[in-house]
């Protein structure tokens, strides 16, 4: 998979794990060496933008570069680490190619943590989460995020309600119609707290299994209309309509707040 990735204006930017500050130099990956080298035939001196998801965005130029190296020596920050949105996506994974799209397209939406989820109707076994966060990353980097996102294990649903922190509320997608239409629901909750939304299989949450969620006082059950919704489009749909409503998309674009 390409690491490498350019901004919606079209600069390159790169996702690093390394601590970036004034004067620092940032040696790259073999495989993002690669991208700048040889997809997109930069050299030394060419603007490259990193970014590690702690200290912003900075602005450097390479100063060296061969085959499987890179070196770029940071200018200037051009844009300062903000607070995300602190939203989970709990959700059961699907085959290969959807799982791609869907932790490459809830990133785009600003999710802070993806956590695969295996309920009894969950018919993949394994979940690649390195292939996870390689798919987060890239879609941090085009979609001019200032952080990706947590990839949590997969773990069975009773062990994610055991382990559950009771300060984060819960939006679970019920497709039985026991929840109330998400724009409602949505109204009714208060914002700038954690939350986290749970989406379940192909073929739907088993009779009962919700029911390990139904006592406790934070979770919220929500329905996605008349519909029948994919697992990937469900989880989606989820997501766009929380943001819309609670998240981040109430500021407009590249303003200084964009996480």
């Amino acid at each position: 998979m390409d690491s490498g990735a350019g901004g919606a204006h079209g600069d390159i930017r790169l996702y690093v794990e390394a601590d970036l500050g004034s004067g620092a130099v940032i040696g790259l990956e073999a495989p993002q060496s690669h991208y700048l080298q040889r997809v997109m035939r930069r050299s030394v001196g060419d603007i490259v933008h990193l970014f590690n998801g702690r200290d912003g965005e900075w602005r450097g130029r390479i100063d060296g570069i061969g085959r499987g190296w890179c070196s770029i020596a940071l200018a200037d920050r051009s844009r300062a680490q903000v607070a995300s949105t602190d939203i989970w996506l709990v959700f059961a994974p699907i085959k290969r190619a959807r799982v791609d799209f869907l932790a490459e397209k809830a990133t785009e939406l600003g999710v802070s943590a993806l956590w695969p989820m295996f309920t009894a109707r969950t018919i993949v076994a394994r979940v690649n989460a390195e292939r996870l966060r390689a798919n987060a990353i890239e879609a941090a980097e085009q979609s001019d995020r200032l952080s990706v996102p947590d990839i949590f294990e997969p773990a069975k649903l009773p062990e994610i309600r055991a382990r559950w922190p009771q300060s984060r509320r819960l939006i679970l997608c019920d497709e039985s119609g026991r929840g109330e239409p998400i724009a409602v629901a949505l109204a009714g909750l208060p914002r700038g707290e954690p939350y986290a939304i749970i989406t379940g299989p192909e073929g739907g949450f088993e009779p009962g299994e919700l029911d390990a969620f139904a006592d406790l006082p934070f979770v919220t059950r929500v329905t996605l209309g008349p519909r029948l919704l994919r697992a990937d489009t469900a989880a989606l749909a989820a997501l766009a309509c929380f943001q819309a409503q609670l998240g981040d998309w109430t500021r407009r674009p590249n303003s200084p707040a964009n996480p």
